[in-house]
């Protein structure tokens, strides 16, 4: 599925990530937790652009979630997942925050 999937870092450091990424029809993220080595983990991700069909992001808890489009969640504490997409791309701005 790796082909199904493009993923570019715009920033990186110690604390905060930022990356753009494109899903492409067929791809899945099965459930997880996201693991780190220390601190807490906090994720933002903007839906740039969702899928025709499919793609819906599912978490067991999140801080706040606006229209399915701005969501701001603890990966590391709960599990999330994106259902398949079944037609077009899923464009995601993401933005990674480590806290000690």
């Amino acid at each position: 599925m790796s082909e199904k999937v493009k993923n570019r870092v715009l920033f990186q450091s110690r604390r905060l990530s930022v990356y753009l990424v494109r899903y492409s029809a067929g791809h899945a993220i099965v459930p997880h937790v996201d693991m780190v080595a220390e601190g807490r983990l906090y994720k933002l991700n903007c839906i740039l652009v969702k899928p025709r069909a499919g793609g819906e992001f599912h978490c067991e808890k999140t801080i706040f979630n606006l229209f399915g489009r701005l969501v701001l969640f603890r990966p590391d504490l709960y599990q999330h997942q994106v259902s398949q997409i079944e037609r077009g791309n899923r464009w995601l701005l993401s933005f990674a925050l480590n806290r000690p």
